[in-house]
């Protein structure tokens, strides 16, 4: 019974983090023109051009869209470490994954000096962080148990909800920058929407399996 639920709770969590990866290279605003295209991945440095962002109209930290890259990576690290039973190549897959969605909150034209300068010292230290949590998997799938790496899918997704929330703020002011009235989320946005449910399905079921069958077990 335990071995099906983890078969259901692997199944979530793949898809959850192949719809956040959807999500983080998908298009936030679609537009037939590819250069106005926003994807995910940009929304971070073009946030700070927006003009109502720009002039503190609207008050939005941009680093809340890095969000998305860190859920995706430590969802990444949390699978590669699951103590239950998986595949050891699945392991492999994730944790190397999770490496270049790291690297993908680079800055544009980085080099070592832009990146200890104050705009970009933070996700730096983020970069760092999850860089050396990938070679720390063997470390935390023995520290950590599954009933608490459960709970951290579970924060995670709801770490995600701050940044959607904060898209759709800043959606009147894209439609004045596009002319356009009513402009609709792209794909990506709900391609997010749907990897955050799913993930928080996934460390929810996580959680109390393991939870009961250490109580059962006892």
């Amino acid at each position: 019974m335990v071995k099906h639920i983890h078969l259901i709770f692997f199944l979530f969590a793949i898809l959850a983090l192949v719809f956040l990866a959807f999500g983080y290279w998908g298009s936030w605003i679609a537009h037939p023109a590819a250069g106005l295209n926003i994807l995910g991945v940009d929304l971070p440095e073009y946030v700070k051009f927006v003009p109502e962002v720009r002039d503190g109209i609207i008050s939005l930290n941009r680093l809340i869209f890095f969000a998305i890259p860190v859920a995706l990576a430590l969802g990444l690290i949390f699978l590669a470490s699951v103590r239950a039973v998986l595949p050891l190549w699945i392991r492999g897959v994730a944790a190397a994954s999770a490496l270049p969605v790291a690297l993908s909150m680079l800055p544009p034209a980085w080099s070592p000096g832009l990146l200890m300068t104050s705009e970009f010292r933070v996700q730096t230290i983020i970069i760092l962080g999850l860089i050396v949590s990938v070679f720390l998997i063997p470390v935390w799938k023995q520290v950590i148990p599954d009933w608490l790496r459960g709970a951290l899918f579970i924060l995670i997704s709801l770490f995600l909800l701050p940044a959607l929330r904060s898209f759709f703020l800043l959606l009147p002011a894209l439609e004045k920058l596009y002319h356009r009235s009513l402009l609709a989320a792209g794909p990506g946005v709900w391609w997010t929407v749907t990897g955050t449910a799913l993930m928080l399905l996934a460390g929810g079921l996580l959680l109390l399996t393991d939870v009961r069958f250490a109580r059962d077990g006892c």
